[in-house]
């Protein structure tokens, strides 16, 4: 089964050489007379990084890539292993550090994420698009002459270290964005 460029959607997953990748952004533009050209922008879902690709032509056609996502739980820590339970089959899944450490500022015990599977086996996790994370570490702040939103360092359980509000102070509980990795509220 193929798709073609007019089924392209973001979010998709596509397979290119082998290796899953996942469609960031796209854009099609044609000039006169000449074949239209496709540029997309593929995150490889492997590896995390991110490339462009242009495409020429009008018969321009992709591979779905066989990837499976599934709710999951982070449920503990062991060496460089973390390991996932899937919240309906009860199977648990151990990733190496290396699969998750993009993620690790942001995941504690008991939390929902999505597994990515590829072909059967775990390749990478999805998290929600925002967290809340207990402050454990955040000096008193220093009220000077401030015209706008005066800010100050916290850490939060995971180890993070992000800018927040004067206001926040250790136990607080605090809601970051996980694309950014900034302050969004207090919870």
């Amino acid at each position: 089964m193929t798709i073609g460029y007019g089924e392209l959607k973001k979010g998709m997953s596509i397979e290119i050489e082998g290796e899953p990748y996942s469609v960031v952004d796209y854009e099609r533009s044609k000039m006169q007379q000449r074949a239209p050209v496709m540029r997309i922008r593929f995150r490889n879902l492997l590896t995390g990084r991110v490339v462009d690709k242009t495409f020429s032509g009008y018969d321009v056609s992709f591979t779905p890539a066989d990837v499976e996502r599934r709710k999951s739980q982070y449920i503990y820590q062991d060496g460089d292993f973390y390991y996932f339970m899937d919240n309906e089959s009860y199977d648990q899944f151990p990733m190496d550090q290396g699969q998750v450490a993009e993620t690790l500022d942001f995941i504690v015990e008991q939390m929902e994420v999505d597994l990515i599977f590829f072909k059967g086996t775990p390749i990478t996790l999805e998290l929600p698009i925002t967290v809340d994370l207990k402050v454990i570490n955040s000096p008193p702040g220093v009220r000077g002459d401030t015209a706008t939103g005066a800010s100050k360092e916290a850490t939060v359980e995971t180890g993070l270290v992000l800018q927040v509000p004067l206001f926040v102070k250790e136990g607080d509980v605090i809601k970051i964005d996980t694309r950014t990795g900034q302050y969004i509220s207090r919870s």
